[in-house]
């Protein structure tokens, strides 16, 4: 029996050190593909942009794109892994001479997200999207009650996003949309229409729920504290160090 166990501890080690080699290789192999896969100006790949910013990144594995002509992405942009951009409704259509889609400087579209632009959709600097949220400049129309939905032409109508907006994750953002600076969307809500600067939407329909007010600040007043900006100076070391002292503390 002691044999017959040693046998036995022996295959299991052994049968975890392939286990842990194979998970390493796979990890490995993973992350040179998402390393090789990247789009940047620089490795374009496949994709031809109308244009493709300093500093720009699209994860791989990239999501369905198309019209890429007519695609302007600016400097400094994070697009997520599996994310969709495109412009007309199919690939191979000329569009013209101007851009259909256009991303500012520094946006940031989480995983997953959709930009969906037959007509013209903006997004300005510095927006950030949480993961899945869905941008369309067009929408289906059921006007006639004989006709399937889906073979009804559509209805476009041109979205502006306005510098500093957050969008929360899954949010819609619907054909004629016109968000302002610095609005906050957040998640699942369903956005149409005009959304002022400063304002904070939520809801399907969205709704504004706050709003910035030159004299009176937020209203309804925020609930929580304004965050600590970090002092200049201070490493993360020390930073963690704070922390673990604090939890002390509190014990």
């Amino acid at each position: 029996m002691p044999k017959n166990r040693n046998t036995f501890s022996a295959l299991s080690a052994l049968a975890a050190c392939r286990r842990r080699l194979v998970s390493s290789a796979v990890h490995g192999g993973w992350r040179w593909f998402q390393q090789a896969g990247a789009v940047s100006a620089e490795r374009p790949g496949r994709l031809r942009f109308g244009a493709i910013g300093t500093g720009t990144k699209l994860a791989f594995p990239q999501g369905t794109v198309f019209g890429e002509q007519w695609i302007h992405l600016g400097d400094h942009c994070i697009i997520g892994e599996q994310v969709t951009l495109t412009a007309g409704m199919m690939p191979g259509l000329d569009l013209g001479p101007d851009p259909i889609l256009r991303l500012g400087n520094g946006v940031v579209l989480g995983r997953g997200s959709h930009v969906i632009a037959d007509t013209t959709v903006s997004i300005a600097d510095d927006c950030y999207f949480g993961p899945f949220v869905y941008v369309t400049s067009t929408n289906h129309s059921y006007d006639d009650p004989d006709v399937p939905v889906g073979k009804q032409w559509p209805r476009m109508d041109p979205v502006e996003i306005g510098p500093g907006c957050w969008i929360g994750t899954g949010a819609v953002i619907l054909p004629g949309a016109r968000l302002g600076r610095n609005v906050v969307v957040a998640a699942g809500a369903v956005v149409r229409g005009e959304v002022p600067d400063h304002a904070v939407v939520a809801g399907a329909p969205a709704r504004v729920v706050r709003s910035w007010d030159a004299a009176k600040g937020w209203q309804p007043p925020l609930r929580t504290p304004p965050p600590v900006p970090i002092p200049e100076g201070v490493t993360p070391e020390q930073l963690l160090a704070l922390a673990e002292l604090e939890t002390e503390s509190a014990e």
